[in-house]
């Protein structure tokens, strides 16, 4: 037993010993330097996505998720993925509008500032206590941040980085100066930059009012630029004003008030403007109701002090129930039709019965004139498809009381409500209206319909193939996202940097996709954004059975651009992507007969070539063979079908490969040429294999890990005695890769190739002579055993190509000699850790390197070939932030130059492996999701309507740019909110100082806040004048500011008066002599002088600073002008 148990040691200790020199001879050449993940392109809305943001001057969207991305879409197929360092959700996402930057605020209180441009992070800050509130004055740099300690605080993006301004009110000071009491729940809420009023501010361009609200419900409109309370509401109790309209017989409940309601328990969950002119206020409370206050200061100044409610508040109600849901979300859109301020559409999530369906609330509400009379004139159920996440008014670029609504639900879905629908609504008295959401459009759809195969390949040389595809898109006329059922798509934003001229444009890649419904698109994937080329349906005027089942696999061959699609009936359709091949025939195959049938001419799109319906069996994998002239079906009962592409014919079909069957999972094609000699297998033997030179091959591996091998010719198994594992398991693919020089020393050396070829053919010769068979002759030249060879069309010496084995478990490497001679035993073993699921190879300069492993972890390896010596983990969790789903594999697809294709959900991810430039990671050929052009064009007519004033329009040639920006998507001239056309010069002064300092700092900092200006200029020497019978009068005339005593203002006393001799001593009477009292006056008129200048060269600079801005203003016409269209 002993000895038993020594020998089994000592043969495993032998095993390992050879399997690690096998590894040292198989030595790879891919490094971890080789490597860089990048996402490269990524179409869809994650599963997680949890808050919105618009821009309404790039047309931008950004959906923030609770992982830690931030979804960008724009049109024409722009979109974008920024993924956060950290895994977090986000609680707010916002656009500082038209400026190419977003900030995101974690659930850590990380702020953090996106250049959209670069798709990075520029800068970010970490917040010491909890963000419960943070707004953008739109426009401009500046943002507010309100905390749970009641503190709001002012930050500005400058030059990249999150500055923290000296600005900040806290919750005391603000109560203080307010004469409220102080909020016993001091968190704030909300923080509203107040839109521009026609208030009696003696400049309404500029509106700095900011309102503050607060859990407690104390709502304060505060000046940030006089520092003091404009409006308070919501203190403590509440004077309601009974002036609310509720007829009989109107929609929506508006409740009958009391004249007292105490407010102390009632928190404020959401509020937002309800009005143009930021007079109204919409405020939803923790128990279901809705305050409409009204903060102009015309209002406040008929209460009996700054905090009195009186008269300024109404209340509405969406359900009478004693419990009812939180309000949760509030937005208000204006009425574009009508003249008052405060008539609109007011959007509520929340504040219905406890139990209530889950919808969205539409009320269409019409104050009097003299605004104390509320009517609800509408109220409508959006139905949602998911669970609501958030939602965003999506302003019309022409009107601005013009928004589309778009609904954000569970898991990642979008819904957009028009605002023609929306506006409909005020029609409907009598009753509550259900509305349907629009479809929004997707670039790649996934589950409607649902994707089922898919496949990447590439389409290089072949401009018939391309022409043909381009002039199928023209003629189809789709576009993805400009065309929306009941008007425009709003999202139109971000920038395709096209480089070629339309005449000279060819597809390099094509992305297909097969679908449950039996369809299959096409789409071109040359450039990072994706564009639709073809849809093919079912096939029309031939009735074909079957032709409308699920997709199961999709091969296409660059060498004859031909497509095969085979679905779950196991119906083959073959297409032909070359306009040279107009079929009009259609040949149907069936397994008893064969029948062609014309197909009508013309409609533009693709034609099927072939129907072949041989089994009632899925189609489980199709592969072109011999340069597209064969294809090879394997099905899922195990049997393999050869078919002839030219005569549309069938070659072959075998029985069960297997007993029992299994499913055939890979097939491959090899040709090889002997230069003189052949190789057979032991016992397939006779003349017309001797005189052959070129010998065909098509291998074949089956779920049970067995290996076939057929004649490319004759179709006859080569290989009487499939490779068989002694253990059973699952394979999963298959490779054949080419052989690797690197494997025979140089000059006489003998390679471990060899050696091996030695000892099997010693081996083969003896088991040959126990069968009375001739032995496989080794004596070849090494040149021979050794030439090169493509692994699936053709090349000399594929003989010495190698075969990959993945199973779930291990993996195999093993020589294709020794598969054709029966040897079972693998070149080199790597035992898996964690099952696998899916796996591809990949190229390095047009040698095989790599492998790309999933498992159904989630992880994702990467082995050098052809030793598999593992180079680096990662995980689908690091690169996407996607967790594994079962079946996932299925949809996978992959490219030789390390392009990878994964789906999950409604989510499309092309990932690029190597570290080498191609078109996917080429940053130039990235689409950009921030316009320069339109946001330079959108400050100059700006910059203009500033100077203009009242007057509506712009600059002829400046307002034609921005009208015919987006070639044509909008008709009208653009019509910018109101905020953008305020000026935010004043806010940097405003900003840079503490509203409530200390005494002691405020005068620390007069002392040091000290800026030289003309005023300054004092011509003569203060001096302390004598007590004399004028000593009043000197003192009246030092109160005078220094302006005056310089330029002797108009409140001067200009009568004459004769002084005293003591006034003219003190006046001229100087220490010296009189020279130096001569070179004083010099040097102080000199000084003088010195002053004047400088302040003539500022004024110099200011002038030329407003001559280059007019002569950039120019140039941008000139350049739009010389723009072509493709570059627009």
């Amino acid at each position: 037993m002993f000895a038993k148990k020594l020998l089994q040691k000592a043969t495993k200790l032998h095993n390992l010993h050879h399997h690690h020199h096998n590894q040292q001879n198989l030595k790879g050449h891919l490094t971890p330097e080789d490597l860089d993940f990048q996402i490269a392109v990524h179409y869809g809305t994650p599963s997680t996505a949890s808050v919105l943001a618009f821009d309404p001057i790039q047309r931008l969207l950004a959906i923030g998720t609770l992982d830690g991305r931030i979804k960008v879409i724009g049109g024409d197929n722009v979109e974008g993925l920024l993924i956060s360092p950290k895994q977090l959700p986000f609680k707010y996402i916002e656009f500082l509008s038209n400026k190419g930057f977003l900030v995101s605020i974690s659930n850590d209180n990380d702020i953090q500032v996106w250049n959209l441009e670069n798709r990075s992070i520029v800068s970010s800050l970490q917040w010491s206590s909890n963000i419960t509130s943070f707004s953008v004055i739109c426009g401009s740099f500046f943002m507010y941040v309100g905390d749970e300690h009641g503190l709001v605080s002012v930050l500005k993006l400058e030059e990249d980085a999150v500055l923290v301004m000296p600005y900040h009110i806290s919750a005391k000071s603000l109560t203080e100066a307010a004469g409220s009491s102080f909020p016993d729940h001091w968190t704030v809420v909300g923080v509203l930059h107040q839109p521009n009023s026609s208030g009696n501010r003696q400049d309404t361009s500029i509106n700095n009012l900011v309102l503050i609200a607060y859990e407690s419900g104390l709502i304060v409109l505060w000046d940030v630029s006089e520092a003091q309370v404009v409006v308070v509401r919501g203190d403590k109790v509440l004077e309601l004003k009974d002036g609310v309209d509720d007829s009989p017989g109107k929609v929506g409940h508006l409740s009958d008030v009391t004249p007292e309601q105490n407010l102390e328990d009632n928190e404020i969950t959401a509020l937002c403007w309800a009005s143009s002119n930021g007079t109204i206020l919409a405020v939803g409370y923790i128990n279901g109701d809705i305050m409409f206050w009204k903060t102009s200061t015309a209002a406040s100044s008929k209460g009996r002090k700054a905090g009195t409610s009186f008269n300024n508040v109404v209340r509405l109600q969406l359900s009478s129930a004693e419990r009812k849901l939180p309000v949760i979300v509030l937005h208000w859109s204006a009425n574009s039709k009508s003249q008052n301020d405060g008539d609109g559409q007011l959007f509520v999530y929340g504040g219905d019965e406890i139990g209530s369906d889950e919808v969205l609330t539409v009320l269409s509400l019409e104050w009097s004139p003299g605004m104390e009379t509320l009517r609800c004139v509408g109220r409508a159920e959006l139905t949602l498809s998911g669970s609501f996440a958030d939602m965003s008014l999506l302003p019309s670029a022409i009107n601005n009381h013009r928004a589309d609504l778009l609904v954000l639900t569970s898991p990642g879905q979008l819904q957009l409500f028009s605002h023609d629908s929306l506006s409909d609504l005020t029609s409907e008295h009598e009753k509550k209206v259900t509305l349907s959401s629009l479809e929004c459009p997707v670039v790649i759809p996934t589950a409607h319909p649902v994707l089922t195969a898919a496949n990447l390949s590439p389409l290089v040389g072949n401009e018939n193939t391309s022409k043909f595809l381009l002039e199928i898109a023209t003629n189809m006329k789709l576009n993805s996202t400009s065309k929306l059922t009941g008007g425009n798509w709003p999202i139109s934003g971000g920038i395709v940097n096209q480089f070629d001229s339309p005449e000279g444009y060819a597809i390099e890649r094509i992305y297909i996709a097969g679908y449950m419904d039996g369809s299959v698109r096409i789409w071109d994937a040359t450039s990072p954004v994706l564009s639709i080329l073809c849809i093919i349906g079912e096939i029309k005027d031939v009735e074909v059975t079957g032709s409308t089942a699920p997709i199961s696999e999709l091969n296409f061959c660059s060498s004859t651009s031909g497509l095969a699609v085979g679905n779950q009936l196991g119906l083959i359709r073959v297409y032909n992507l070359n306009s040279s091949c107009k079929e009009t025939s259609l040949h149907i195959v069936t397994g008893i007969k064969q029948e062609v049938q014309k197909q009508p001419q013309g409609g533009g799109g693709l034609k099927c070539s072939a129907c072949f319906h041989l089994l009632d069996s899925p189609v489980q994998a199709l592969q072109y063979m011999d340069h597209g002239a064969k294809l090879a079906v394997a099905h899922e009962c195990g049997r393999v079908a050869v078919l002839d592409m030219k005569l549309f014919s069938v070659l072959f079909l075998t029985d069960c490969l297997s007993n029992p069957s299994s499913p055939v999972i890979s097939m491959t094609w090899n040709s090889f040429v002997h230069n003189g000699g052949h190789v057979k297998s032991p016992k397939a033997s006779g003349p017309k294999d001797v005189d052959k030179s070129v010998e065909r091959m098509m291998i074949v591996s089956t779920k049970d890990a067995k290996l076939y091998v057929f004649n490319g010719d004759d179709h006859r198994m080569i290989n009487s005695r499939p490779i068989q594992l002694k253990k059973d398991t699952t394979a999963i693919s298959m490779h054949v890769i080419g052989k690797y020089n690197h494997f025979t020393e140089i000059k006489g050396s003998t390679s471990m190739v060899e050696s091996m070829d030695q000892k099997e053919s010693q081996q083969l010769t003896k088991d040959a002579a126990a069968r009375s068979e001739p032995p496989i002759k080794s004596d070849q030249p090494k040149t021979e055993q050794h030439a090169q060879s493509d692994n699936i069309n053709s090349g000399p010496g594929a003989m010495d190509s190698l075969i990959l084995l993945c199973c779930k478990d291990a993996l195999r490497l093993y020589r294709i000699k020794s598969v054709l001679q029966g040897n079972g035993k693998p070149l080199c073993k790597v035992k898996l850790a964690k099952p696998c699921c899916w796996t591809s190879t990949f190229k390095k300069d047009e040698k095989t390197c790599g492998l790309a492993l999933l498992y159904q972890s989630g992880e994702l390896e990467i082995r050098s070939l052809p030793d598999l010596e593992l180079v680096k983990v990662t995980s689908l969790m690091s690169i996407l932030r996607w967790s594994f789903k079962a079946n996932m594999e299925r949809t996978m697809t992959s490219t030789e130059k390390g392009q990878i294709v994964m789906i999950n959900g409604s989510e499309v991810a092309f990932i690029s492996l190597l570290n080498e430039d191609d078109d996917f990671r080429v940053r130039e050929s990235l689409p950009s999701l921030h316009d320069k052009v339109l946001a330079a064009a959108v400050e100059a007519v700006i910059s203009s309507s500033q100077k203009q004033k009242k007057k509506l329009g712009a600059p002829g040639a400046l307002v034609n740019i921005v009208k015919g920006f987006r070639a044509g998507k909008q008709n009208n001239g653009i019509n910018f909110p109101a905020y953008f056309e305020s000026s935010f010069s004043n806010l940097d002064k405003i900003f840079s100082k503490n509203p409530f300092p200390d005494p002691l700092e405020s005068i620390t900092n007069d002392q040091e806040d000290v800026e030289l200006d003309i005023d300054d200029i004092e011509i003569d020497e203060p001096v302390s004048v004598p007590t004399s019978s004028h000593t009043k009068q000197n003192e009246k005339i030092g109160k005078r500011t220094d302006r005056e005593k310089l330029f002797d203002g108009d409140d001067a006393d200009v009568t004459p008066r004769l002084r005293t001799r003591e006034e003219i001593i003190a006046k001229y009477r100087k220490a010296g002599d009189a020279s130096s009292v001569a070179a004083q006056a010099r040097n102080k008129l000199l000084e003088r002088q010195e002053k004047l200048e400088k302040i003539s060269k500022r004024t110099q600079d200011l002038s030329n600073e407003a001559e280059d801005f007019a002569s950039l203003a120019n140039e941008l016409v000139k350049v739009m002008e010389r723009r072509k269209w493709w570059h627009i």
